[in-house]
């Protein structure tokens, strides 16, 4: 019998009827077959939150104005932020990297100083980032999850804050998915008609400036952001690391097509945790054939689906572990 179906025998013979648990079922499963093991163990989990802005924030395709970055920021630096309340409520660890926030901020022992850069240039104008910034965030996004491996994880989410970044998000979705901008852009941070309008006009003006990208690479260096780019290089890394990825929204799912781009052997790993209510998120997930664990309507960022469908990963885990099987309960299966 191969490991393969070891596993899924555990999961069939346990108390219930075959699949009652639905998507529990799967996830114990996918997590099991990850670590080889029957008896599967999260272990540290940690959410990494990476910041930065975006130069194309100033042609109006955001509700909120750039400084927002580095105030929500700071925010999370004095736990004042939602995936501060989530992250403490579920006992998961807490990193936030500045990638390239338009602001310097002081020490604190939960922030990781990975400056990039002030923010990536305007993409009417300019390519979003050199070749040596690009180097530099995926040697920045590789380092950051070595060290936190280093301390046992074997769990990791992705989250991102960046005011402008649902742009890059839909941009990149455009070229890897080969779809026309209008499939790919929502209300971000909430724009009105006729701002949305605005936003998709000037996406489309963005595409027309460029190139079309040869790499995933090249992609991320004409439509990324930082962030987007060391939390690409951060996913490929956990990957490498063979910890569970947990993947957020709208945004973190954009980094994660380019890195299932880059290795598409990734996909192994992760769990996507929400479908998010932006519009193309959800052609993302069936692009990329993956089923999210919730389904809220949220568009928050910050790793909050992550944090919030982590008790559901842990019960995922504490079935498979721990609930009785027919025989050792005495139960009568069919």
């Amino acid at each position: 019998m191969t490991f393969d179906e070891q596993l899924q025998e555990k999961i069939d013979l346990k108390t219930k009827p075959i699949k009652a648990l639905g998507l529990l079922e799967d996830i114990a499963f996918k997590i099991g077959r990850i670590q080889q093991s029957l008896t599967p163990q999260l272990i540290n989990p940690t959410i990494v939150v990476f910041a930065a802005d975006h130069g194309l924030a100033k042609e109006g395709i955001s509700a909120y104005p750039q400084e927002v970055t580095f105030q929500m920021v700071s925010n999370f630096l004095n736990e004042g932020a939602a995936i501060n309340v989530f992250c403490k409520q579920n006992n998961i660890d807490l990193k936030i990297v500045d990638a390239g926030v338009n602001h310097n901020f002081p020490l604190s022992p939960i922030l990781i100083d990975a400056k990039a850069g002030y923010g990536t240039k305007n993409l009417l104008a300019n390519q979003a980032m050199s070749e040596s910034e690009l180097n530099f965030c995926f040697k920045m996004g590789q380092k950051i999850v070595g060290d936190i491996a280093k301390k046992g994880t074997n769990i990791i989410g992705f989250g991102e804050m960046g005011i402008g970044n649902t742009s890059s998000a839909s941009l990149l979705m455009s070229v890897f998915l080969d779809l026309p901008i209008d499939k790919c852009v929502g209300n971000g941070t909430g724009l009105n008609a006729k701002q949305l309008q605005q936003k998709k006009q000037t996406l489309t003006a963005v595409l027309d400036a460029h190139p079309k990208p040869k790499t995933p690479q090249e992609t991320l260096m004409f439509f990324g952001g930082f962030e987007i780019a060391q939390m690409c290089a951060a996913m490929l890394e956990a990957y490498e690391h063979n910890m569970i990825i947990l993947v957020d929204g709208f945004i973190a799912s954009s980094a994660f097509l380019c890195a299932n781009r880059i290795n598409p052997k990734i996909i192994n790993n992760a769990i996507f945790c929400h479908k998010s209510d932006e519009i193309g998120h959800n052609l993302m997930l069936r692009s990329l054939e993956q089923k999210a664990i919730l389904d809220l309507g949220m568009r928050l960022g910050e790793g909050t689906g992550c944090a919030l469908a982590y008790p559901i990963i842990e019960n995922a885990v504490a079935f498979l572990n721990n609930m009785a099987s027919f025989q050792s309960a005495n139960v009568s299966n069919k």
